[in-house]
């Protein structure tokens, strides 16, 4: 563009920029899609749980017809009362289409993992190199080493979690928007007012037929006044759509316009200033004010990316698409707000090599660019879809949406691969990386799923064993943990046939996610009865969102407790739940909400502080296991807080079949409980092919060794652990 620095080409690419900004961040995003939350949430995540809603499209395994009842599950219009589309049909048909639309929103999450990465960079190397325009004796090495001091910084902080620096956020932006704001109006004023006549597209079309090729590759440099404008749309349930309209339109709009107004204003009397127009365009008297504050507003742009980047990770995994990481919830009070150490220095090491690997904007914004474009290209398209199957609106519609913003946006995105070779293959590479990951971990985890489901035990077995089982039924619960929905895994019979002993009421859990962002607390218990009520086997799936965090609060068993006692009691009540008339089959299935106030169902309860460990532990014979749990509660002081007991409320009229069974449950809950979990080796079969066994043999089981063990991530304590070893052979 050196060649093409006259007058009207700056007023060009001044209107190219003011039309872009305001079709793809305003009328895109603003208007539109910030119409497409998901129960307050957005971003690409958002868009694909409501197609799976609305369109049988989700590829997660273990999902219920009971899931469809969940209250966040219903958001957005009705779809009984339309008939279903041939769009809908054709997709809801075909396996590998759903599969294709997973791996484009996932390599649209993968881009989102590449904006953490580049983002940081870009921001803060961008704000130091104002330095240099201050001190010409800096050298591009002191700019490096500085920019990663302050990179380090920052993600040595985010352990802390945002709310604990959030507060100087607001002001450090509303500074910046004011200094953008005014250093325009002045460079407009000062140096050519002529400027205003830009906003007419009339000055897009000289821009073109004047630079030609030269122009189109220019664009790569354009898009990235609207970097970021994806972050926006994702970081929605941090706010509501209002908040970000009224900001954006009244605040965030206006100064940017008016900001790369005076930048072009500035540039018209001054072209040889093309390369470093902010800093060289800021007023000697305010210059140093506007570089600190740049830089701070650069941190602050970085770090909500960085966040954005952990949620993106989380939902990754709800979906079994990500290997299981350590989530942090950094905030009693917002609810959301986490960290992830692993991804936390991930990002780190990559951002530092980005910064040190490239030590030039221009190579890192071309790598940018096309990360945030391919993103929104991905968004254009699922919003397509939302509009036919959420929105339920005609095709043509959808249509006349897509082919707009596609044409303008695949105009960037091919100016953007241009620049594959000078930096753009950054993010290529990153995303192809984490795709690897991904898809390996998600395919290893779906055969897993589907031997298990195909390895279940026979219920007209387990009759025949009579409610013994054919071994003892000694005092306890045992919590047998499975990915299975309906039906009893394997490793439940690798118990009976091994050991002499087993627990005197068994609970089969499942924790699974749902395609919702969040599942309320009152319908996050699903419980129902395995065997006929003699066996005292009962199955409890807990459901999460995809945004939801399990807390370590030490209350699960005790909810658990609870729901299966409301369940027996309903039970009684409404028959229907009884497995006792068809019992060759799962019972079936209800919701069990716990509220510190219930009608006289309940189970009284009562809370004692421990004083002393012997309290904590009467229940226990062995002294052996007094020792450990003694040892245990020492080194957890946090567990120790309260003893739970649980009581039948006075109730002479309850059937003595239903309090047999709960003081059965009582007295079980009493005498301890035990997590039973399957320690799993998965391998290829000797049949299968060289690449299967690449992805599973070194690929799955290597993220399987050095990720989270289930015990840990489902916050199970260790004490009461118990692992059998299995060979899956898939």
């Amino acid at each position: 563009m050196q060649k093409h620095q006259t007058e009207e080409v700056i007023f060009g690419a001044f209107s190219l920029i003011f039309w872009t900004f305001t079709l793809i961040p305003l009328i895109k995003y603003v208007c539109i899609l910030l119409s497409a939350d998901d129960n307050g949430e957005g971003g690409t995540f958002a868009l694909y749980s409501l197609l799976c809603r609305h369109a049988k499209l989700s590829l997660l395994p273990n999902q219920q017809a009971a899931d469809e009842e969940l209250s966040a599950y219903k958001y957005g219009p009705s779809t009984q009362a339309i008939a279903s589309s041939p769009l809908k049909r054709f997709l809801e048909k075909h396996r590998r289409l759903r599969t294709a639309l997973l791996v484009v929103v996932l390599f649209g999450a993968c881009m989102v993992i590449g904006d953490g990465v580049l983002t940081p960079a870009i921001s803060v190397l961008s704000a130091v190199s104002g330095l240099q325009v201050a001190d010409s004796k800096l050298t591009k090495g002191e700019l490096v080493l500085l920019a990663c001091v302050i990179l380090v910084g920052l993600f040595a902080l985010q352990h802390c979690g945002t709310h604990k620096v959030a507060f100087m956020f607001a002001p450090i932006v509303i500074i910046w928007l004011v200094s953008i704001l005014s250093i325009g109006l002045y460079n407009i004023i000062h140096w050519n007012p002529r400027i205003v006549r830009a906003l007419s597209p009339h000055y897009i079309i000289k821009f073109f037929s004047q630079t030609g090729k030269d122009g189109w590759i220019s664009l790569g440099g354009v898009l990235l006044s609207i970097t970021g404008t994806e972050a926006m749309f994702a970081d929605l349930g941090h706010f509501t759509a209002l908040s970000i309209r009224l900001a954006f339109a009244l605040a965030i709009y206006p100064c940017l316009v008016v900001q790369y107004m005076g930048q072009a204003a500035f540039l018209s009397k001054h072209p040889n200033s093309m390369s470093n127009s902010f800093y060289d365009s800021i007023p000697d008297r305010v210059f140093w004010p506007v570089c600190v504050i740049a830089t701070l507003a650069a941190i602050v742009g970085s770090q909500a990316v960085i966040t954005a980047t952990f949620s993106i990770v989380k939902q990754c995994h709800a979906l079994g698409c990500f290997p299981r990481v350590k989530v942090v919830h950094t905030s009693k009070h917002i609810y959301g707000q986490i960290y992830i150490p692993e991804i936390n220095w991930i990002l780190m090491v990559l951002t530092l090599a980005v910064t040190i690997g490239f030590q030039d904007t221009t190579f890192i914004g071309n790598a940018y660019g096309l990360a945030c474009m391919t993103v929104m290209f991905i968004t254009t398209f699922l919003m397509a879809l939302v509009i036919i199957f959420v929105w339920q609106k005609s095709v043509i519609l959808a249509a006349c949406f897509l082919l707009f913003f596609w044409f303008i946006e695949g105009v960037y995105l091919s100016a953007a691969l241009m620049k594959v070779p000078q930096g753009g293959w950054a993010p290529l590479v990153l995303s192809a990386i984490f795709m690897l990951i991904m898809y390996i971990w998600h395919y290893g985890t779906r055969k897993k799923y589907n031997f298990d489901l195909h390895n279940k035990v026979s219920l007209k077995w387990l009759l025949g064993l009579g409610p013994s089982l054919g071994i003892v039924r000694v005092p306890g619960i045992g919590l047998i943990y499975s990915e299975l929905a309906t039906g009893v895994p394997a490793i439940f019979s690798h118990f009976v046939t091994n050991l002499p002993a087993f627990h005197k009421v068994l609970v089969f859990v499942c924790v699974k996610s749902v395609p919702v962002p969040y599942v309320s607390p009152e319908e996050r218990f699903l419980i129902g009865r395995v065997c006929p009520r003699p066996y005292r086997m009962y199955r409890c799936i807990v459901r999460y969102g995809y945004k939801d965090i399990q807390r370590d609060d030490g209350s699960f068993e005790n909810k658990l407790i609870q729901s299966i006692a409301e369940f027996i009691q309903m039970e009684a009540v409404e028959p229907q739940f009884s497995s006792s008339e068809s019992p060759s089959l799962d019972g079936r299935m209800a919701v069990m909400s716990i509220n510190p106030v219930q009608s006289s169902l309940s189970l009284m309860v009562s809370e004692q502080e421990i004083l002393s460990i012997d309290e904590s532990i009467q229940s226990s014979r062995s002294l052996t296991l007094q020792s450990l749990r003694s040892a245990y509660d020492d080194e957890n002081p946090q567990i120790r807080r309260r003893h739970v007991r649980f009581q039948l409320p006075p109730n002479p009229g309850m059937d003595p079949l239903v309090k047999e069974e709960l003081m059965d449950l009582i007295q079980a809950k009493e005498a301890g409980v035990a997590y039973i979990m399957g320690h799993s080796y998965v391998k290829a079969r000797r049949t299968s092919s060289f690449l299967k066994k690449l992805a599973i043999d070194i690929g799955y089981s290597f993220l399987r060794k050095n990720c989270r063990g289930p015990a840990v991530a489902l916050n199970i304590p260790h004490i009461s652990l118990i692992e059998v070893g299995m060979i899956y052979y898939v």
